[in-house]
């Protein structure tokens, strides 16, 4: 890699030890993958570890060396969500013993990623490009993230650059303000490896046409050619809200960093089919390809005709927009059986500053009316103890149903479930 003089010295410790071990460890980084230099960071990074594990006592000890030394990073990051909220996501004393073993060590990490340069106690969300939590990158800036659904947003719908980052990793670029020039921060590594023709009778689940394409092409880029003549041409909250969980799904049911969608992401409206690789690959989706899909998806509770114990939406978070219309569906689900509230236990995950607004208008008490009931935390955090893995938890989450035992229901399925109590 060729380095700058400040970045050699870096290097060769004049700076301190623990910068120079940072910037050996991005170099050496950089070079696994042939990067030709560092590029500075145009925005804060977003660190994938947002949970105290005392699993992870060397990454606690670096951070504490870091702190000791009065280092932080450049900018004001953000990161993942918090894994327990006890108010609104209650759990046994079995469980709590459990969560106790797996994330200890809590609030002394939330601790030391205040003193290492975190925004604010809000910060924590996978959905950190949310205008209410403030880290939204412009187009062709360069970032350092890692969350896998925040990371394929950032590229795909905002035109940011930044590579399937791996966790800490991120968190040294943030501290150097620099990271390596490689994947999907040159131009080729933006070309497009696949076309997809979209050919469905209507638009499709967001989250089951995320699972085929991710499937399909795994960490390739993908050129969506059909999407737009359902989503139209601009992108407008309900777009950004498809997208949004539809990118969730291509990055979790494969490894998706980046997509394009023909009239509608901003470099497909920019450069149309120049992004197109020759001799890319051509996958069409139609209704059959998505049942296909969907029929593949397995069964893991013990019971598969089980009563749902709790149901999980807002894997990525629930954005505003969301919260809004999901208070309406359930309103309306219930006055149609003559109902006041849901009989399975049923949140919505949403980012801690996009409650916050939630809160301020009518739609939350109206909310709450129904049962239904909004936290911060992680789903997948939640579903991460043993204990609760093994009970028959839903979600509409293509991402949660992946990286969990929750089994995957379509969004009208959900409501009638937790509506009417089961299967």
């Amino acid at each position: 890699m060729k380095l700058t003089n400040e970045e050699q010295d870096i290097l060769n410790g004049k700076y301190g030890d623990i910068l120079q071990k940072t910037m050996e460890t991005l170099v050496r980084y950089g070079e696994m993958y042939d990067a030709e230099c560092l590029v500075p960071l145009d925005g804060p990074v977003h660190l994938v570890c947002s949970f105290g594990m005392p699993a992870l006592k060397p990454l606690s000890r670096i951070m504490k060396e870091m702190i000791d030394a009065g280092i932080r990073t450049k900018l004001p990051f953000t990161a993942d969500p918090q894994p327990l909220d006890y108010e609104n996501v209650p759990a046994s004393q079995q469980e709590k013993e459990m969560y106790q073993l797996l994330y200890g060590t809590q609030k002394e990490y939330e601790s030391m990623l205040v003193k290492l340069g975190m925004k604010d106690e809000n910060a924590y969300t996978c959905a950190c490009y949310f205008d209410e939590v403030g880290n939204t990158p412009k187009f062709g800036d360069n970032l350092a993230w890692a969350e896998s659904s925040a990371v394929v947003y950032a590229n795909s719908v905002l035109g940011a650059r930044t590579n399937r980052t791996s966790g800490v990793m991120e968190f040294f670029s943030g501290i150097i303000g620099k990271t390596p020039k490689f994947g999907f921060l040159t131009e080729e590594g933006r070309y497009a490896d696949w076309i997809i023709e979209l050919k469905t009778t209507n638009i499709p689940r967001p989250q089951i046409l995320g699972s085929a394409i991710g499937m399909k092409v795994v960490e390739k880029v993908p050129y969506i050619k059909g999407l737009d003549q359902f989503l139209g041409t601009e992108l407008t909250p309900a777009v950004k809200d498809y997208l949004k969980d539809m990118g969730a799904a291509t990055a979790s049911n494969g490894a998706v960093g980046l997509y394009h969608a023909e009239n509608l992401t901003p470099e497909a409206k920019r450069y149309g089919e120049e992004l197109i690789r020759e001799n890319a690959s051509v996958y069409v989706i139609d209704d059959a390809e998505l049942q296909r899909v969907v029929n593949s998806y397995p069964v893991l509770w013990a019971d598969r005709n089980a009563k749902p114990d709790r149901a999980f939406i807002g894997c990525p978070h629930a954005s505003f927009n969301q919260l809004t219309e999901w208070t309406e569906i359930f309103e309306q689900a219930l006055k149609e059986r003559g109902q006041d509230k849901i009989l399975v236990d049923t949140i919505i995950t949403s980012a801690p500053d996009v409650i916050e607004r939630f809160k301020g208008t009518e739609y939350y008490d109206r909310l709450l009316k129904t049962g239904v009931k909004v936290s911060h935390i992680c789903p997948l955090m939640y579903m991460s103890n043993p204990l609760c893995a093994k009970k028959p938890i839903i979600t509409n989450s293509n991402k949660l149903r992946t990286y969990s035992s929750a089994r995957y229901v379509d969004d009208l399925e959900l409501v009638n479930l937790v509506v009417k109590g089961g299967f």
